[in-house]
């Protein structure tokens, strides 16, 4: 009875926060996936610590500190005028400077930012770094933009977020469509504008204040935390045929260290579909993929020309048969449908390089065949990792060497790792990462805010 009263109990608290949450955040379906995810993994826990729930620390983590929202006008090279709109969403500070990425794509929206915003506190807590969470970006899209078109629109985006910034304050990065060249031209535009060379950004170039390695850390440690999975069953890469999704940076270093670590990738995509290359991306043909994504900016379709690969338009590529599945493109791009397949075809270790990647029915497919799943917020958290590392470097005004970096990023990929089993291991020896990774990444941030009060 008492049992049923307490599942009842719990059942009530949590319909009642989401309902209160989607009417404050009506229409925001991504912004609701996210918080949904983690209230799932956060209901026990709560009700077993009441100081959390009585000082309403979920509902204060799910409502943003601020939301700055302003128009970016530009000119193009026709002299014509274009308008965007721009974001910054600085969801929670309690254990440092707001941190996390620009998004510059067309399907950039307030929910998507939101969401962005809420995982980033949760992953930026589970790197031990001291670095709240947030998000930003616009609806500009820099496809088929020249140079000088996405310098002046960067000019203008940092002319009004640099209003808002700061190495102390806010220290955006890059995500999609915001690579180096953005990076540069965003903070030419803030060191013009504040008078002052600070680390306000990171992912800057290696002359100019950048970290070693700071391209590779989503995908390579996407991949360290692939690995710390397979060793809990005894088992490692060497041998395991790998499928990744996107080609663009996380996806492409995802495949340099498979590669090292003994695997075979044998996929890869971007928006027009997929290629499968069953002999493996090797070396030199990632080198190829590297030079047709970063600098002639063309389709993954010219891979499959090239090497004589199958290519599979308006696809992804989950129905190929895989050991391990590497997601490194976008949001829900595996549904329950897809899940279902990876697992019949004997995937045994899904880690997530994208945000969000797999849809709530894909992770509950992965949880009931208790497969090795590492959802994003633990697993790509390599990439703001090094970018607090890149913080750390720059406030010293020292650089670390590549070796130095690359020991840092595993040993924070590894004490993740390590979070993960401490609050997921259940009682029969599985290792529930979703949970272990929401109330890890909560725990830290809920003692900041109560330790500080009302804030």
């Amino acid at each position: 009875m008492t049992s049923t009263m307490t599942s009842t109990k719990r059942s009530s608290f949590g319909e009642e926060f989401m309902n209160n949450f989607k009417n404050r955040n009506p229409g925001e379906i991504e912004f609701h996936q996210a918080v949904h995810e983690v209230t799932e993994s956060l209901l026990n826990f709560i009700e077993d610590n009441p100081k959390y729930k009585n000082a309403k620390i979920l509902e204060r983590m799910s409502e943003p500190e601020r939301i700055i929202i302003f128009r970016v006008p530009w000119v193009d090279d026709k002299g014509e005028i274009q308008v965007n709109r721009g974001y910054r969403v600085e969801m929670n500070s309690a254990i440092g400077p707001y941190k996390g990425g620009l998004r510059f794509h067309p399907t950039v929206n307030l929910s998507i930012l939101k969401f962005l915003a809420f995982e980033q506190v949760f992953k930026n807590s589970l790197t031990t770094l001291p670095m709240g969470g947030g998000k930003g970006g616009s609806d500009f899209d820099p496809k088929q933009k020249t140079d000088g078109e996405v310098m002046r629109f960067c000019q203008s985006f940092m002319t009004e977020l640099s209003k808002h910034i700061g190495p102390n304050t806010d220290v955006p990065a890059g995500d999609i469509g915001v690579g180096g060249r953005e990076i540069g031209f965003l903070f030419g535009q803030y060191k013009r504008l504040r008078n002052e060379f600070t680390g306000v950004l990171t992912g800057k170039g290696r002359e100019w204040g950048g970290s070693l390695i700071r391209p590779e850390a989503t995908g390579y440690g996407t991949v360290y935390f692939a690995d710390e999975m397979l060793r809990t069953r005894n088992d490692s890469f060497k041998g395991k045929i790998v499928t990744v999704s996107g080609s663009g940076n996380v996806a492409q270093f995802t495949t340099e260290k498979v590669n090292e670590l003994g695997g075979k990738v044998v996929t890869l995509s971007d928006s027009s579909g997929f290629i499968h290359d069953p002999d493996g991306i090797d070396a030199e043909k990632l080198k190829f993929v590297m030079r047709l994504k970063n600098i002639k900016r063309g389709r993954i379709e010219e891979y499959a020309k090239k090497f004589g690969a199958e290519y599979y338009a308006n696809e992804r590529p989950w129905k190929i048969k895989c050991d391990v599945a590497l997601p490194c493109a976008t949001q829900n791009e595996i549904n329950k449908q897809e899940a279902e397949l990876l697992i019949k075809n004997g995937c045994i270790c899904v880690s997530e390089g994208a945000n969000m990647p797999s849809t709530p029915d894909a992770v509950d497919v992965y949880l009931k065949n208790k497969i090795l799943y590492g959802p994003g917020k633990a697993a790509n958290a390599g990439g703001v990792s090094v970018s607090g590392l890149e913080m750390s470097q720059n406030s010293l005004r020292m650089s670390w060497t590549r070796e130095e970096v690359d020991g840092h990023l595993k040993r924070i990929m590894q004490d993740i790792h390590t979070t993960c089993v401490k609050y997921g291991k259940t009682k029969d020896g599985f290792i529930n990462y979703m949970d272990g990774a929401n109330i890890g990444g909560f725990v830290k941030v809920a003692e900041a805010m109560l330790a500080q009060g009302l804030v």
